[in-house]
């Protein structure tokens, strides 16, 4: 077996992975209030049964993303890429099959363990074979390939039946079981079995406080990008009425639009850090541009579907350092704990999405939907700043030791 051969598979396993991940994650914010009418949730729940369904997912994955990060430190990183497939596709697969809003919070909660442990046992695995100056080409390809599901999902939901794109989505994850077929283990971690070290240890985060801030920092730098897709874009039907919008949005078209503004930014920043030589600077650059970008949203009247779905692409774009922000968070820890880490970091990212969610509730009922969300919006970028303030340069970092 060749290196190339050895590389390229885990690769187009983990991006083709991602796709699907991204897709089902995406899904829901799509259909969200097709299939709610579709059970017989009324006009004026919509939004609170929304809320509801979206904070069981991310509960899932909260919950999720520390299971599966343990199993990958613990049993290895293509053993939980492929059981956290299994378990989301048949997962999606049960829920076009809902009739009532707790059956669908229940399933929305297990397709949210099961897609908790996709993305972060990926980048590892991707991340540990690759050589250290050319991994962030490899992180880049998967988060590249894979937010190309959300576009999938935007386009795909809206021209099918909920219940079809849900069992759409199931059925590509199952068939991409079938790649597993030639792809092997993390030479990294198969050797890391050989030593008397613990793996997979949560307490080896906490032992250390410069171990925790760097990994509460890790997960801080990634808050904008659940704020601005879980919020600005899943409500998007909601503040449109808010701006005064002649015709609200489709959510579908948001979406589908800040994903493949998104998809062609993670390829930017990962080709940009390569460049530069830097995650930081290229994190920094992202930030700055999607607050500005936040502010444009709620502050300026866009009277036209075309330039409201037109910023959905541009925030997509300045999220697009997803890529970066796990890639840096695999590169802070040793091989001990990285897939711990790696998994759990963006699923408290996106688990974040309920306090969020909640504040800007909050927020809405008292200072009205738009000031509410700008100022939950400036506590999440003021912790992404200085987050990335405490966080060292990972460019280039041997990776091969531990914790």
């Amino acid at each position: 077996m060749s290196v190339s051969k050895a590389v390229k598979g885990p690769i187009l396993l983990a991006a083709l992975g991602y796709f699907v991940d991204i897709y089902d994650l995406i899904l829901f914010s799509i259909v969200r209030i097709k299939s709610l009418k579709a059970i017989g949730v009324p006009d004026d729940a919509l939004l609170s049964n929304g809320v509801h369904l979206i904070n069981m997912q991310m509960i899932g994955m909260l919950l999720g993303g520390i299971l599966w990060g343990i199993l990958g430190d613990k049993r290895g990183r293509l053993s939980v890429l492929l059981g956290s497939i299994l378990l989301y596709s048949l997962a999606n697969i049960a829920n076009g099959f809902v009739h009532s809003v707790e059956a669908y919070a229940i399933l929305r909660f297990i397709a949210g363990l099961g897609l908790a442990g996709e993305l972060g046992a990926g980048v590892t695995l991707v991340s540990e074979i690759m050589p250290k100056e050319t991994r962030g080409y490899g992180t880049t390809i998967v988060a590249g390939v894979g937010i190309l599901g959300g576009v999938a999902a935007g386009l795909i939901g809206d021209l099918f039946d909920w219940r079809t794109a849900y069992f759409i989505g199931g059925g590509m994850g199952l068939a991409l079981l079938t790649l597993r077929i030639g792809v092997y283990e993390s030479g990294m971690f198969e050797q890391l079995r050989e030593r008397p070290v613990a793996r997979g240890d949560f307490k080896t985060i906490l032992a250390s406080p410069a171990r925790v801030l760097k990994y509460v920092c890790s997960i801080f730098i990634g808050l904008p990008i659940w704020f601005i897709l879980g919020i600005l874009v899943t409500f998007s039907p909601e503040f449109g009425k808010a701006l005064g919008m002649p015709v609200v949005p489709s959510p579908a078209r948001a979406v589908m639009f800040f994903y493949i503004g998104c998809t062609a930014g993670d390829f930017f920043s990962g080709v940009l850090s390569q460049y530069w030589r830097s995650r930081r600077r290229v994190v920094l650059l992202f930030l700055v541009l999607s607050g500005a970008l936040t502010a444009v949203y709620l502050l300026v009247p866009l009277s036209s579907l075309p330039r409201f779905y037109f910023l959905c692409s541009m925030l997509g774009i300045a999220c697009g350092y997803w890529a970066m922000f796990v890639t840096m968070a695999s590169e802070q820890f040793g091989t001990n704990i990285r897939a711990t880490v790696t998994t759990t970091a963006p699923n408290f990212v996106r688990g974040a999405l309920v306090p969020t969610t909640l504040a800007f509730q909050a927020a809405k009922g008292r200072f009205g939907i738009l000031a509410g969300t700008g100022l939950v919006g400036g506590v999440t970028f003021a912790l992404a700043f200085l987050a990335l303030a405490q966080l060292e340069e990972t460019f280039g970092k041997d990776l091969d030791y531990c914790d």
